[in-house]
């Protein structure tokens, strides 16, 4: 998959004609402003190859944002088991903003316990000096639910002051993470991943911290996404990190 943003190509909920749709694929959106569908009016624009995905208030003062998923309820979209993943973006500045690029598993939404979610980059907007990675398995049980967080700190203010890439290996061994080609951090794979990943990117606000100072409206640009996909190669695994 290479999607470079030199056109839309977002649909409300049905991969197909589209590329992306504009929901989680269970439908679940998450954080203070709600994810809007595509069209005029809507939080996505597409120009010079940069997708803008703009959070703002409407008239009635409420937030509107968005968020792409390549995948729908079905299980159809696009992703590899295993394989990088990256995406080039440019965060907003301001308290409160979230936005993230992360994967989730490529299956139908009722077959959805036991799916792995990999946060490749949550950036809270009110700590300019760091962002979050995180592998986590979800299961309807909360007692088997599992997750590990690191902290990967950057120059202060610079993933708003430019672009950067945010990427992460996926073997039979190993997740790893990078940030603008270098490792930041590695976990053992579950042994949940047993399923194509595929790639979201939002601009979500809050995440339990207060959005009355966040700027309106915060964009979020998105140079690109890319993935890589490979096969498991050799019983070690193949040798993880950047595509050549």
């Amino acid at each position: 998959m290479q999607e470079d943003f030199n056109e839309e190509s977002i649909a409300a909920h049905r991969i197909g004609p589209a590329r992306w749709t504009a929901h989680t694929p269970w439908n679940g959106d998450f954080g203070d402003a709600g994810f809007a569908n595509p069209g005029p009016g809507g939080p996505f624009s597409v120009k010079d190859g940069v997708l803008s995905i703009t959070a703002a208030k409407g008239k009635d003062g409420r937030w509107s944002s968005g968020l792409i998923a390549a995948a729908d309820a079905s299980g159809a979209g696009f992703g590899t088991r295993y394989g990088y993943f990256e995406a080039r973006m440019k965060m907003p500045p301001g308290p409160g903003t979230w936005p993230a690029f992360w994967l989730a598993a490529l299956k139908p939404v009722g077959s959805s316990d036991g799916s792995l979610e990999i946060d490749v980059v949550e950036y809270y907007g009110q700590f300019t000096a760091s962002y979050q990675a995180t592998v986590q398995v979800w299961y309807k049980d909360q007692e088997k639910h599992r997750a590990e967080s690191k902290q990967i700190d950057v120059a202060d203010n610079s993933l708003v002051g430019d672009f950067h890439t945010f990427g992460v290996d996926l073997s039979p061994q190993a997740i790893i993470f990078f940030l603008d080609g270098k490792q930041v951090w590695t976990q053992p794979t579950p042994p949940e991943l047993t399923t194509p990943m595929y790639p979201l990117v939002n601009l979500a606000l809050g995440s339990g911290w207060p959005i009355d100072r966040t700027p309106n409206p915060s964009t979020l640009l998105v140079d690109y996404v890319h993935v890589y996909g490979r096969d498991a190669g050799p019983p070690e695994g193949c040798t993880p990190g950047l595509p050549h």
